[in-house]
């Protein structure tokens, strides 16, 4: 395949584009001194505090021991804290302290410049049918997989 070609298929113009959204999110999220794979848990435990790690582990398709050494060392840092899950001895239930809300302030102030450059020269109709064709692609991908569907 000719490059060309690979700019008109929609699977590696989606993949580069996820790669470009990521790097450049990745080039601005720095100096908040956390990895990728730090600042991810750390936000999804930010919109889903009490969230057990099994639940989370299957959301950000990663294996619960290697989500489990994240939280350790988000834990140890600070910035996120496990409370035994009241209805499973066995479970823990994750969330934010104190001192990740203002970091998780600088993420949020982050994604934003970073989908507002990426968005740069559509017209908010334009944004709105680009948001909407990718939500139906995600659906389409979902119909066949009820996993997938849970995972979100």
């Amino acid at each position: 395949m000719r490059n060309s070609d690979l700019d008109k298929n929609v699977a590696f113009v989606l993949s580069d584009v996820s790669r470009l959204m990521r790097k450049r999110f990745d080039e601005r999220a720095a100096k908040l001194g956390l990895t990728r794979a730090q600042w991810r848990v750390l936000a999804h435990i930010g919109l889903q505090e009490g969230i057990n790690q099994t639940a989370l582990a299957d959301i950000l398709e990663v294996e619960t021991i290697t989500l489990g050494r994240h939280i350790d060392r988000l834990q140890d840092a600070g910035w996120v804290e496990r409370r035994s899950d009241p209805m499973d001895r066995r479970a823990w239930r994750l969330y934010v302290m104190e001192k990740a809300h203002p970091t998780l302030s600088q993420m949020q102030q982050i994604s934003l410049e970073t989908r507002v450059e990426a968005l740069q020269g559509f017209s908010p109709a334009e944004a709105d049918m680009l948001l909407n064709a990718l939500l139906r692609l995600k659906s389409n991908l979902l119909d066949d997989d009820p996993k997938l569907e849970e995972a979100g």
